[in-house]
């Protein structure tokens, strides 16, 4: 039996049944990476002596009988910008090259209180700024799939990491698509949840009205696993909100409304992915569900709009990486130089360039006519949104315009780099929840369907999602 196969399901009944051990799981996994990641290069740090010890402690259990949840023994992975207690934490950049985190983020803790087994920290775009993740300071992730193309991005390494059956499951960060993105690109499962779902304690902050941490995962169902163990109310977030209670909603195809907007299928999609992402909402349609056009008109200046309160907050987070209290320092005879030598060596060009956009955002003069504007476009969006969903009850779009495109290609382009976002971002700027799930291929390219579901009810996303995994 290959273990790296399995679904976290599987590997749950498998450890339950004694049909092997939590450590043969794990090592198998530690192999993989090991065979792996030299190509792929998904991971930046591996803790093998914690996740062999955890396994061991999800070994006890089972001997000692009793119930065993559902994560325990479960290998998983975790982006490089969330906290695991005693293991390097970079984000992928030079100015936190050798930053060991003191204590766990909220989620990782949820994840060890069920006995989940951290393999290790996946590589990112620096500070999760990029859609390919190539903003690495220590090199680009590839994509399983063809080692010549992108993996997507921020959240590369996580994607690769479950693609390429070195982790069962991992998690991501999503500010604008960091999740989906790849999830798309690597034909896996990436769910963005309601903004205030999951705790971001100990998620190093990027746009803090923006970032929400979510799971990718090889199956709908996995994903929900990870989902329901890492959200909920968390003191230490005060943006968190306890979780409404989930009504029991269960799907009847035959009552389901579907949006699709017109908007997403414009000029400047690739063919083979309208052709594609309209096959498989045609099966929704065929199955009975009821396809409902509707318009999200400020779409457009969805994407200006963020790319202007993305860099303003950004800009405001990233001042503590002063090369004075932590991270890389650059000793010099002035404080004014230590700043500027610190900061302007240890952050790559993505995330200067951010700041730079972001400070002059918000700069005196400028914040009316560029910040305080971008934010009434954010609130238009939301009305997009609020109105669509009164006809239906989710939305369903490409993750992306484009298939996964060659390392290099557009990395001098920060535009048509940019652009690549255009369907997942004003998702953050509403504060919705959206997964992408594989819908097909083009060659041995993966692709993603995008649903987008009301606040909180990611219980239908999940089972519109599940539904068509059955399809397919």
């Amino acid at each position: 039996m290959n273990l790296t196969e399995l679904t976290i399901n599987q590997a749950h009944e498998g450890l339950k049944r004694k049909d092997f051990s939590a450590l043969e799981l794990c090592r198998e996994h530690l192999d993989n990476i090991k065979n792996k990641n030299k190509e792929v290069f998904a991971f930046l740090e591996i803790a093998d002596d914690s996740a062999l010890a955890a396994a061991k402690k999800a070994d006890d259990l089972v001997a000692r009988g009793g119930d065993l949840p559902i994560l325990a023994g479960i290998p998983l992975a975790v982006k490089d910008n969330i906290l695991v207690e005693g293991v390097k934490c970079t984000a992928a950049s030079k100015i936190l090259e050798n930053y060991v985190a003191p204590y766990d983020a909220t989620v990782v803790k949820r994840l060890k209180k069920q006995g989940a087994v951290i393999l290790g920290k996946t590589n990112l775009d620096e500070f999760a700024m990029g859609s390919s993740t190539e903003n690495s300071a220590f090199g680009p992730t590839r994509n399983p799939h063809d080692l010549t193309r992108v993996p997507g991005g921020s959240s590369g390494g996580s994607a690769a990491a479950v693609a390429g059956k070195m982790a069962l499951g991992a998690l991501g960060s999503d500010t604008g698509g960091s999740i989906r993105l790849p999830a798309s690109f690597c034909g896996v499962v990436g769910l963005k949840p309601t903004y205030g779902a999951v705790s971001r304690f100990g998620l190093m902050a990027f746009a803090s009205s923006l970032d929400q941490i979510g799971p990718i995962a090889k199956t709908v169902e996995d994903a929900k696993i990870i989902y329901e163990a890492i959200s909920g109310k968390d003191k230490m977030d005060s943006t968190s909100v306890p979780l409404p209670e989930i009504e029991n909603w269960k799907l009847k195809i035959e009552n389901l409304r579907i949006g699709v907007p017109k908007e997403y299928f414009i000029k400047g999609i690739d063919p083979e992915v309208e052709k594609i992402v309209k096959s498989a909402i045609k099966k929704y349609e065929d199955a009975g569900a009821k396809i409902v056009e509707v318009s999200l008109p400020h779409t457009e200046y969805a994407l200006p709009a963020y790319y202007i309160i993305n860099p303003s907050e950004a800009s405001a987070n990233l001042a503590r990486y002063d090369g004075i209290k932590y991270g890389f320092s650059k000793q010099e005879k002035s404080l004014l130089d230590v700043y500027l030598k610190s900061r302007g060596e240890g952050f790559g060009t993505e995330v200067r360039r951010r700041i730079m956009l972001g400070t002059y955002a918000l700069s005196s003069g400028y914040y009316e006519a560029y910040y305080r504007r971008a934010q009434r476009v954010r609130t238009k969006v939301i009305e997009d949104f609020n109105n669509a969903f009164k006809k239906v009850d989710i939305i369903l779009t490409p993750t992306s315009p484009v298939l996964p495109f060659k390392i290099g290609e557009r990395i001098d382009d920060p535009l048509s780099m940019y652009l690549v976002d255009v369907y997942t971002v004003s998702i953050n700027l509403a504060g919705l929840p959206a997964l992408s799930m594989p819908c097909g291929k083009v060659g041995k390219l993966p692709l993603g369907l995008q649903i987008i579901g009301q606040f909180f009810k990611e219980n239908q996303i999940f089972e519109a999602a599940a539904f068509f995994e059955k399809l397919s």
